[in-house]
């Protein structure tokens, strides 16, 4: 009975990793098991920061949406529990391009938010 060495489907699988690390620096985008090591942190890197990019842009929104209610006196809680109250169901990314795009809209929104919070 012969052996099976499998060097097609090794060599595949190096391959696979060594295109993946294509652009790293020295060693990392040429010897397999460097490259390796590199290229499992950069997808343990990219998983990560797709989380943290939802968060980064949350927070950003919510900048955005703030300063922009602060213009017309309102905080921006105060400013999100008015519309809560208002039943104006509206997500951040949305109010924050308001904001910026229709300024005169956002404006009207905030003065109803704001007769309900001083009511």
């Amino acid at each position: 009975m012969a052996r099976v060495k499998g060097g097609v489907t090794t060599r595949a699988r190096r391959k696979k990793i060594l295109k993946m690390a294509k652009g790293y620096f020295g060693r990392k985008s040429t010897n397999f098991k460097v490259a390796k090591q590199a290229v499992f942190k950069s997808l343990q890197y990219s998983y990560r920061d797709r989380k943290v990019n939802k968060r980064n842009f949350r927070k950003l929104w919510i900048t955005r949406i703030n300063a922009a209610a602060r213009i017309d006196g309102l905080s921006y809680s105060r400013f999100m529990n008015g519309l809560k109250l208002n039943g104006i169901d509206l997500n951040r990314k949305v109010l924050a391009d308001m904001a910026i795009n229709d300024p005169a809209g956002f404006s009207e929104l905030v003065k109803l938010a704001k007769k309900k919070v001083d009511a």
